[in-house]
């Protein structure tokens, strides 16, 4: 296996990369399908939208990030010959426990909203979004579950044309619940919230239903399995939760001084996720090769997949900052009408163009640490990253320097570079200590 091409890497990262590269990108496309019908709405719409997934996306990412951890742990097994399909009914109860967590806590935070300085005229729309949205948590999460177990067996076709599918399902329903259509009223934010779902609720039960058709499940107990998913996926959660607050702690922090700030935050977090989609799917392709290649044992296989990998990350986000630094205006045109929302959002594109390139690459060092299970890394990354670089950088550019939305992106940019150098220095680590072990052996 060690002896094969550069070709043969490439196009077993692509065989899976492929289609959930779709469904990431479908992914996306549901949710800028909210943006663009938010935007259409009204700028208040939009605004309050903003601030709301900006709130349940700093709660809901931690099961997210937990439930991540299925498919690299599985992918070790597989690797190490064992048997993986007992694990369907372990992984939908640990991500259903999750979802009764992380729903309890999306509808305590709604008290709270009021009290946390928005525009009055917005506030009681945010309650509304994160109330109707905390009870889409199970069907998001059993969603995330199945798709990580399918994934873990490099069945990634069918649960990506179902995201594909629902990006036209939820723009259908988005236009219907947002303005109304014969009997249904316009319901505006409700109207999103309803939609979405809806769209989560359907994208689960067709996995479950495509696993119960093509797979044979027995019930089985193990609180080994619970345990190495705790401590795979817990940094991984806890990693992805420090980086989302810290991307929507911009949009909370910029939506006290106008919710269009918030929009615009949306907007370009909108623009930025397209391209990094693509990457995270080289990313979770890397995760499964390289865990397969660690579980096995096979180091020369484990180390080209992870170049291999990082190379296609990293030359697609420096494709996609290529084209932002071209047609900004063009781009950001596609998601508002509105003069000072376009304003606030155009100079931001040039200042993202530098981050993409950085962030496809962390995006597949991380894909790699996922893989060798060495997780503990990622968190501490994008702890200092985020927390000790990028919010008190962005914080005193965009306030004290009164440089405001683009200030909190270049102390994003600076983040990145740092997550990219301490995972290069945690992983060649590794990879030397693998090569001293193979030569002993």
């Amino acid at each position: 296996m060690s002896e094969q091409g550069i070709k043969y890497y490439v196009k077993e990262l692509l065989t899976i990369a492929a289609p959930i590269i779709m469904g990431n990108l479908g992914f996306i496309l549901i949710g800028i399908g909210d943006v663009v019908i938010a935007g259409r709405h009204s700028t208040d719409t939009f605004a309050a939208i903003s601030i709301a997934t900006a709130i349940i996306n700093c709660i809901m990412t931690f099961g997210i990030g937990l439930i991540g951890g299925i498919s690299p742990l599985l992918s070790n097994y597989r690797g190490e010959k064992r048997a993986v399909k007992k694990y369907f009914y372990p992984s939908i109860r640990f991500a259903m426990v999750l979802a009764v967590i992380m729903c309890i806590l999306c509808l305590a935070v709604i008290p709270v909203i009021p009290l946390l300085g928005f525009e009055q005229k917005l506030v009681p729309h945010i309650q509304e979004y994160i109330f109707i949205t905390a009870f889409s948590t199970f069907g998001a999460y059993l969603h995330m579950c199945l798709k990580e177990y399918l994934q873990a067996f490099e069945i990634v076709m069918f649960p990506n044309l179902v995201t594909i599918f629902c990006v036209f399902l939820n723009l259908l329903l988005n236009w219907i619940f947002v303005f109304g259509v014969g009997p249904i009223p316009s319901m505006g934010v409700i109207g999103l919230a309803i939609a979405s779902l809806l769209v989560r609720y359907f994208m689960a039960f067709a996995l479950l239903i495509y696993c119960y058709m093509n797979m044979r499940f027995n019930n089985y107990h193990e609180k080994g399995y619970y345990k190495a998913l705790l401590s795979i996926g817990m940094p991984i959660s806890l990693a992805v939760l420090v980086e989302f607050i810290a991307f929507n702690s911009v949009a909370i922090f910029m939506g006290r001084v106008a919710g269009v700030y918030a929009a615009a935050q949306n907007l370009v977090c909108s623009l930025t996720t397209i391209p990094f989609m693509v990457t995270f799917a080289v990313s979770n392709a890397i995760a499964v090769k390289v865990g397969f290649a660690n579980g096995a044992g096979h180091i020369e296989d484990l180390k080209k997949y992870s170049l291999v990998g990082t190379v296609m990350a990293v030359g697609f986000m420096m494709c996609s900052a290529l084209i932002f630094c071209s047609f900004p205006k063009a781009i950001v045109g596609v998601f508002t009408v509105d003069e000072v929302l376009f304003k606030i959002a155009v100079p931001v594109v040039y200042v993202i163009s530098v981050f993409q390139v950085f962030d496809g690459l962390q995006v597949a060092l991380s894909g790699i640490c996922k893989g060798v299970k060495q997780t503990d890394i990622v968190l501490l990354a994008n702890f200092l990253a985020y927390w000790c670089v990028s919010i008190p950088v962005g914080y005193t550019l965009a306030f004290k320097y009164n440089l405001k939305l683009i200030g909190f992106w270049i102390g994003l940019c600076l983040s990145a570079v740092v997550l990219c150098l301490i995972m290069i220095v945690k992983l060649k680590r590794f990879y030397d200590r693998q090569y001293k072990n193979k030569n002993l052996a």
